[in-house]
């Protein structure tokens, strides 16, 4: 079953132009979008030992997670260099791990080497659930169509015969939802959503991911930042209560012997298309020190014909001394803006 966003949308009955799949203006996702996530994947890790396995590999609390709840956390090296970023939730007979389709075969992979003895089955479950993503002040008046309740606060979930309702992030102001559907309730959902929102391409949900301050790890930027470095244990994807995990050496010593000295920004890019784009992976140079990178791109959509919208790693101290420009010190420069959240100063010991 074809469950593309053009297909759908052509099904639904609205009247739109292609110009609508073609944007990722703030402006307009605000007033409330839905897109199909069709570069997201799904892993499953299944058996009686698939709890404490997962819980061993990744940076946040696995074997406390409740089915109501979903929890962020990342993939790294030995040398604490995320390899992935994940949205997991838990469902009756299963652990569910939702990462860019791009990186997940390699990454089962290398989970599976370290299966070894232990009872657990991972298996990629992509094609058996359809993701889609919307957001905006009109979210919640179209997701009331599906589901009697909905989510109270970021991370929470609700069931219904729809599928699974997630809260993630907030973002442009308002609340933001994943629905987790099989296909066939998949298309009946899209047909209930766009008679309020609008569908919208999935650079739609990578702008409000950058507006919201979530990082995602592709293929091109693996391997390339510990933790604090995308600001993953202040969106909550770190436990620094749980045990050893792969990694977590170098998070933890990054994360109690003193300040981070590289953050993730958001930044805009005053770009034409006829002088490149920004991508996930290009490094970032400060005119105080031309010769070497300063950071790296994170993740980037362009929200115009001459401006995109991307979220940078950057070394904080750079930020001082002058302009930091996209691939060269004489580049595009990039104009940094403010978080949805705080970034510490220091890092204490979290309280929770």
């Amino acid at each position: 079953m074809d469950l593309s966003t053009t297909n759908l949308s052509s099904e639904s009955g609205k009247d739109k132009d292609n110009s609508s799949f073609l944007t990722a203006d703030p402006k307009q996702l605000k007033d409330g979008f839905v897109t199909k996530l069709d570069g997201l994947g799904l892993m499953a890790a299944s058996g009686i030992d698939a709890v404490p396995f997962i819980h061993g590999q990744l940076s946040n609390d696995i074997e406390h997670l409740g089915q109501a709840q979903s929890r962020l956390a990342g993939y790294s090296t030995p040398k604490g260099r995320l390899l992935a970023t994940f949205l997991i939730w838990k469902t009756t007979d299963r652990i569910l791990m939702q990462l860019p389709r791009e990186v997940l075969p390699a990454l089962q992979k290398r989970l599976q080497m370290y299966v070894l003895r232990a009872k657990v089955t991972l298996a990629d479950a992509s094609d058996e659930y359809v993701a889609l993503g919307l957001g905006g002040r009109k979210a919640a008046e179209a997701l009331s169509l599906l589901f009697a309740t909905l989510p109270s606060e970021p991370y929470a979930i609700v069931q219904s015969e729809s599928g699974t309702l997630i809260r993630v992030a907030d973002a442009f102001g308002f609340p933001r939802y994943q629905l987790i559907a099989k296909p066939d309730d998949a298309r009946e959902a899209w047909d209930n959503l766009t008679s309020v929102l609008q569908p919208t391409h999935d650079g739609a949900w990578r702008m409000a991911d950058i507006d919201a301050g979530i990082p995602q790890i592709t293929v091109t930027t693996q391997d390339q930042f510990v933790a604090q470095m995308v600001n993953l244990e202040v969106v909550g994807g770190v436990s620094f209560k749980k045990g050893c995990y792969p990694g977590q050496e170098i998070i933890a010593r990054t994360q109690y012997l003193g300040k981070a000295k590289r953050r993730m920004l958001p930044a805009s890019i005053d770009l034409d298309a006829d002088r490149g784009e920004a991508t996930a992976g290009n490094e970032v140079y400060s005119e105080a020190d031309p010769g070497q990178p300063c950071g790296m791109i994170v993740s980037a959509q362009r929200t115009g014909s001459s401006q995109v919208a991307c979220l940078v790693s950057v070394r904080m101290d750079m930020l001082e001394k002058g302009t930091v420009h996209l691939g060269s010190a004489d580049g595009p420069s990039l104009q940094f803006g403010d978080l949805p959240y705080e970034l510490p100063d220091t890092a204490p010991a979290p309280t929770a």
